[in-house]
C-alpha cells in the first residue's frame, strides 16, 4: 500500500510538471551553453540550434519535445535504429526519434546535419552567417515552411542568439565532415543528466597541433612554406599570414612557431627572461602573444634587441581608470561577447548588474570589473 501511494504521487508531480509551460527565454537560458558545446564540436552555429529549438519545440513546450526529448523535429528515417515515437505532422502518425535527454537530441541534431550531404554547403558559410544558415536549411529541405527561414532570422533577432555564436567562433573544429554520420542509435540513459565528454577529433593533418596561451600551433620546419602549411591546416593564407604577424608568404629559413589561430593581447605569464639568440618576435610567438603588444607593453621598437637576461613585461602594468570599469552595450552585443572582451564571466557581469536573465539592451551602461 505504501508503494501505490508512492506511485501516484510520483505520477501525479510528473503530470504537473509536464504540464508547465516554460517562456523562451527560459529555454535559451536552459540550452544555450549546450548549443555553443555543439557548435565547437560540430561548426552548427549556436544562433542557429537554439531558433530552431525555439521553433520546432515552441520553446519546450511542444507535446513532441515532451514524449520523446526530440527538439528539432527530426523524423525517424530508414537508417534510424534507436527508439521512436508517433506524432502527428507533414502526415499523420509520423515516426520521429525518441531521445534519453535533451543533450543527446542536440547531439544527433549537429550530427545530423554534419553527416548528411544535402547540408554540406551550409558549412561553407561563416558561423556568424545566420541568414545564410536560416535560408540554406529551408533550400536544403530541413522544413516545408515557406515562412521557416523567416521565422529563425527573427527568433536570432529577437533574443539576440548571434551572441551564443560570437561565443563559440574561436574554436570552430577543422575536420572532414565526411568521417560523421548522424546517429544510429541512442545511449542508454544514465541517471545523472551530465553532458557527455566531448571527444577532440584527431585527424592526420592536425598531428603535432599544441597551444601555446590558449592559440593552436605547430613547430614547422626550416625549408617549409607558409603556403603549404595553410594548406594543410585548412587556413587561408592571408589569416595564416595574420595570426603570425607576416607579411608575405614565403620558405621558412629556421624551425619556428606557427600559430594556427589568433594570439593573445597577453602572456600567459606576467614577465619574461631573454634569452640567448631571442629577438622580439621569436619571444612574442614563444608566449603567444601580439608582437605589436608586446613591444608596447615595455616601450620597445621592433628593431630594438633586448639583452640577454633582461625581463620584458607580458602584460600591462597601468591600473584601469574608473571609467574603465563600465561598457555600453553597442548593437548586436551580448553578455557572452562582453564578457569575453573584459575576461570575466557571464556569472560576474550578472552579479555585478544585478541581471536576472542574458538580456541586455543597446545603450545600456555595464559595470564590467568589481
Amino acid at each position: 500500500m505504501k508503494k501505490l501511494k508512492i506511485f501516484v504521487v510520483t505520477f501525479f508531480m510528473l503530470q504537473s510538471l509536464m504540464a508547465q509551460t516554460i517562456s523562451s527565454e527560459e529555454y535559451i537560458n536552459l540550452y544555450k551553453d549546450l548549443a555553443i558545446r555543439e557548435m565547437k564540436r560540430m561548426g552548427v552555429p549556436a544562433a542557429i540550434t537554439l531558433a530552431q529549438g525555439i521553433l520546432e519545440t515552441e520553446s519546450g513546450n511542444s507535446e513532441l519535445v515532451k514524449k520523446s526529448n526530440n527538439h528539432f523535429g527530426i523524423k525517424c528515417k530508414s537508417n534510424w535504429t534507436g527508439a521512436g515515437v508517433s506524432h502527428d505532422d507533414d502526415a499523420k502518425g509520423e515516426c520521429f526519434r525518441q531521445y534519453n535527454s535533451a543533450e543527446d537530441s542536440y547531439r544527433d541534431h549537429s550530427n545530423f546535419l554534419r553527416g548528411n550531404q544535402r547540408y554540406a554547403s551550409l558549412f561553407i558559410l561563416k558561423a556568424d552567417d545566420y541568414k545564410g544558415w536560416a535560408y540554406g536549411l529551408k533550400k536544403a529541405g530541413y522544413a516545408t515552411n515557406p515562412k521557416y527561414p523567416a521565422i529563425l532570422i527573427k527568433h536570432i533577432e529577437q533574443f539576440n542568439l548571434q551572441q551564443y555564436s560570437l561565443a563559440g567562433m574561436d574554436e570552430l573544429p577543422q575536420f572532414d565532415a565526411s568521417q560523421f554520420q548522424d546517429d544510429k542509435e541512442v545511449p542508454v540513459a544514465k541517471e545523472d543528466s551530465t553532458f557527455e565528454k566531448i571527444v577532440e577529433i584527431k585527424t592526420n593533418n592536425e598531428k603535432g597541433v599544441f597551444k601555446i596561451n590558449g592559440s593552436k600551433v605547430v613547430q614547422a620546419k626550416k625549408g617549409q612554406s607558409l603556403l603549404a602549411l595553410a594548406a594543410i591546416y585548412h587556413i587561408d593564407l592571408s589569416k595564416l599570414l595574420a595570426f603570425n604577424e607576416l607579411i608575405a608568404d614565403g620558405i621558412l629559413s629556421k624551425d619556428q612557431l606557427i600559430f594556427l589561430e589568433k594570439k593573445s593581447k597577453t602572456g600567459e605569464r606576467d614577465n619574461y627572461t631573454v634569452q640567448s639568440g631571442d629577438n622580439l618576435p621569436d619571444i612574442a610567438q614563444k608566449n603567444g602573444m601580439l608582437l605589436a603588444y608586446l613591444l608596447e607593453y615595455n616601450k620597445l621598437t621592433i628593431t630594438a634587441q633586448p639583452s640577454v637576461g633582461k625581463v620584458l613585461i607580458l602584460k600591462p602594468l597601468q591600473v584601469k581608470s574608473v571609467e574603465s570599469k563600465f561598457h555600453v552595450v553597442a548593437p548586436k552585443e551580448g553578455l557572452y561577447s562582453i564578457a569575453k572582451k573584459y575576461q570575466v564571466t557571464v556569472a560576474d557581469l550578472k552579479k555585478w548588474n544585478k541581471l536576472d536573465t542574458d538580456q541586455i539592451s543597446i545603450g545600456q551602461r555595464l559595470k564590467v570589473s568589481e
